[in-house]
C-alpha cells in the first residue's frame, strides 16, 4: 500500500493539471510499447473520479480512445514495414525470435479473439496491433474487437481504482495488521491472473506448432 501510495501521489498533481489528455497521451504511447504505467494511470484517475475531481465519461473515452489509437498505429506500422522491423529491432525491446512466434501463433489460431483479450496480457498489449498489422488482419476486423477489448480493459480497471478509492482506507488497515501488500495484490491478481493462465495454456498447446515452424525455418 505504502508504493502505491508513492505512485499516487506522483501521478495526482499530473492528473489535475493535464486531465484527460494526459491519459489519452500516455495510453497512445504505452499501446505502441513504451514502458509506461498505464493501469497505474487508470487506477489513480479513477480513484480521482471517484472523489468528483476528474469526469468519469472523460477518463473512460480518453484511456479508450488512446488504447484504441496507440493500437492501430501500431498495425499501420506493422502493415507497412511487416516483419523486417520486428526482426530487426524486436530484440531491443526483448522480442526474441521465439516470443514473436508465439504472437504469431496465437493470432493464426485464435484470430479476432487474440485481438479481443490481448491488453490483459503483458507481452500481447505491446505487440497487439504490430503484429495483427504484419500478418495483414482486415482491418476492419481488427477494429472492432480491438476496440471491445480496450473497453473492456479500461472498464476492469478503472473499477479496481473506484474500489480502492472508496475503501482504501479499511485495506490500509488490513494491511497494517497482517503486515502484507497482500490486498492490493489480490485485487490485480484476480484480474490479471485468469488472463496468464489463459494465455499460458494457449502458448502450451501452440508449443510443438512453434516448434516445429523454427526447425523447419
Amino acid at each position: 500500500m505504502t508504493e502505491f501510495g508513492h505512485v499516487m501521489r506522483a501521478l495526482e498533481p499530473w492528473l489535475h493539471h493535464y486531465g484527460d489528455a494526459a491519459i489519452f497521451l500516455v495510453l497512445t504511447l504505452e499501446s505502441l510499447g513504451l514502458p509506461l504505467p498505464g493501469e497505474s494511470l487508470l487506477i489513480v484517475a479513477a480513484i480521482l473520479a471517484g472523489r468528483g475531481e476528474l469526469s468519469f465519461f472523460g477518463l473512460f473515452f480518453s484511456a479508450w480512445a488512446g488504447a484504441v489509437l496507440g493500437d492501430n498505429i501500431g498495425y499501420l506500422i506493422g502493415r507497412i514495414l511487416g516483419r523486417h522491423l520486428l526482426r530487426r529491432y524486436g530484440k531491443k525491446i526483448g522480442l526474441t525470435a521465439e516470443r514473436l512466434g508465439r504472437v504469431e501463433a496465437m493470432f493464426v489460431h485464435y484470430g479476432p479473439l487474440t485481438v479481443g483479450f490481448a491488453r490483459f496480457l503483458n507481452v500481447l498489449r505491446q505487440l497487439n496491433g504490430v503484429v495483427a498489422g504484419t500478418l495483414e488482419m482486415d482491418w476492419r476486423r481488427f477494429l472492432v474487437f480491438n476496440a471491445f477489448g480496450g473497453a473492456l480493459w479500461v472498464l476492469v480497471w478503472t473499477m479496481v481504482g473506484f474500489y480502492l478509492g472508496e475503501y482504501g482506507a479499511d485495506i490500509e488497515a488490513v494491511l497494517h495488521r497482517l503486515r502484507v501488500l497482500g490486498t492490493i495484490v489480490i485485487l490485480i491478481a484476480l484480474i490479471v491472473i485468469p488472463a496468464y493462465v489463459f494465455g499460458r495454456r494457449v502458448f502450451a498447446k501452440l508449443r510443438p506448432d512453434i516448434t516445429d515452424a523454427t526447425k523447419g525455418g
